[in-house]
């Protein structure tokens, strides 16, 4: 990463409570071939999630720590910050002298933008103002939320508008926060009804929307140069695993998230 930034524009993609096990079965059954195509091999990569909820999964992510993989460490780091005794910061790493990832990129020229989606990203109340406050520009409509079933596609227009007005010198990093995923889902499914509400079949055709339209995303943040991308959840779910119900709780379908880091090729064609 010590190379790549400076020369990459870069995007950071959160499918914010998407379940690793999920993400693994419709990878390997051919339900989201977009997403597919891009990961290492055609799978997931393991990963504990540095938060098991939004607010604290993203200030560490955005503090430079991303899903830590499942084996034993410790495990170079693709961004972290200045720390003496760090046993994770490597010689490949990108190093900043900030207190968070954004700060340090726009040390370096970046320009960085968010593109929110869950209530923690819509800047509706002090709380929700703290995440997109990190950077230069920031973006959130209700359209965008977890109220909106076609909340992706928003976010991408929105994406494409930004790519779209910067000069060809700037470089960028774009970060979306994917709503999709989150509660309620269950409208991702034909024929369900909000009385059903969401399960975990309903979890999945939310990724299988998302898969729909990522290319564009993806084909955006390539437009002007090579693009370096990183995808992945910030925390899971429970769909009454064990007895569990949503996340902020210490269970496996939380903590274990999917993972993929690749790269980009310019003038990439959304398919």
């Amino acid at each position: 990463m010590s190379e790549v930034v400076g020369s990459h524009d870069l995007l950071l993609v959160t499918l914010d409570t998407l379940r690793h096990d999920v993400a693994a079965e419709l990878a390997a059954a051919g339900r989201i071939p977009h997403l597919a195509r891009h990961l290492p091999g055609g799978v997931w990569e393991k990963r504990h999630a540095p938060g098991s909820f939004t607010y604290a999964s993203h200030q560490a992510i955005f503090a430079g720590f991303l899903p830590t993989p499942a084996g034993q460490g410790p495990h170079p780091r693709l961004f972290a910050a200045r720390f003496a005794g760090s046993e994770s910061t490597a010689p490949g790493t990108f190093v900043f002298d900030t207190p968070d990832l954004l700060s340090g990129l726009e040390g370096v020229g970046y320009r960085t933008v968010c593109i929110g989606g869950v209530g923690f990203f819509n800047k509706r109340a002090p709380l929700g103002s703290v995440l997109p406050g990190m950077f230069q520009e920031s973006h959130w409509e209700p359209e965008f939320g977890v109220a909106s079933p076609t909340s992706f596609e928003a976010q991408v227009a929105r994406a494409e508008q930004v790519v779209a007005t910067l000069p060809a010198e700037q470089r960028l990093f774009l970060f979306v926060n994917v709503s999709a995923l989150h509660q309620p889902n269950w409208f991702h499914t034909p024929g369900a009804t909000r009385e059903a509400g969401d399960s975990r079949a309903t979890h999945a055709a939310a990724l299988e929307y998302v898969d729909a339209h990522i290319g564009r995303l993806f084909a955006a943040a390539s437009s002007r140069r090579r693009c370096f991308a990183i995808v992945c959840s910030d925390h899971g779910t429970a769909y009454g695993d064990d007895g569990y119900t949503g996340h902020r709780l210490g269970h496996e379908s939380v903590w274990t998230v999917p993972y993929a880091h690749f790269f980009l090729e310019p003038g990439a064609t959304a398919p």
